[in-house]
């Protein structure tokens, strides 16, 4: 009797096999780490990022918002950061990353059930909080004639000692694109990661 191989598949299994680690890559995707030195973080992208900063109104204070972000495959890739010079801690940070979401989902008119689907979002080096989640949910981008749009987002902090007292860094990674893209989305999210 001929010797077996430890697996034998038919070859439609192995296809399968081989191709689910790839979900997450097309040939429009070209995936590079791009590190991002005022927030600390390192993020995988899948096309070179234009970067910017601008101030915006949240939590009752002005605050510099940088992001870098980009275009690829008909998604938009987009990293976010803040500081906080706080003394209140983790209690603010959840606070704001709320206010956060909730901006986030309402310029979409992302449905109440987007919300109550929001799942625990873990980075190594984050700070524990209830309010750090990834969220998928749909909607409409009414700057683009009201077209139907998908977001997969995550928000999460860490909070850093320095001179004056304790900082603040919140963080909001997100990928819009016309349908749900989850495989994408967990390629960009698990390629996040503290320097």
């Amino acid at each position: 009797m001929p010797p077996r191989s430890a697996v034998s598949l038919p070859a439609w299994a192995m296809a399968v096999l081989v191709a689910l680690p790839l979900a997450g890559c097309s040939p429009a995707l070209d995936w590079r780490t791009v590190r991002m030195e005022d927030a600390k973080l390192s993020a995988l992208l899948p096309c070179k990022p234009d970067r910017a900063t601008r101030p915006v109104a949240l939590a009752g204070r002005s605050v510099a918002l940088s992001m870098a972000g980009c275009d690829a495959d008909g998604a938009t890739f987009a990293v976010s950061h803040m500081a906080l010079e706080t003394a209140a801690g983790a209690a603010e940070a959840g606070s704001v990353l709320l206010q956060w979401r909730a901006a986030t989902l309402g310029r979409i008119g992302a449905p109440a059930s987007a919300e109550a689907a929001a799942a625990p979002f873990s980075l190594p080096g984050a700070l524990p909080l209830p309010q750090a989640v990834r969220v998928a949910a749909e909607g409409t981008q009414e700057a683009k004639g009201g077209r139907p749009v998908a977001v997969h987002a995550v928000w999460f902090a860490r909070a850093e000692a320095a001179e004056g007292g304790p900082r603040l860094h919140l963080y909001h990674a997100v990928v819009y694109a016309p349908a749900p893209r989850p495989a994408v989305a967990d390629t960009f999210f698990a390629g996040l990661s503290f320097q």
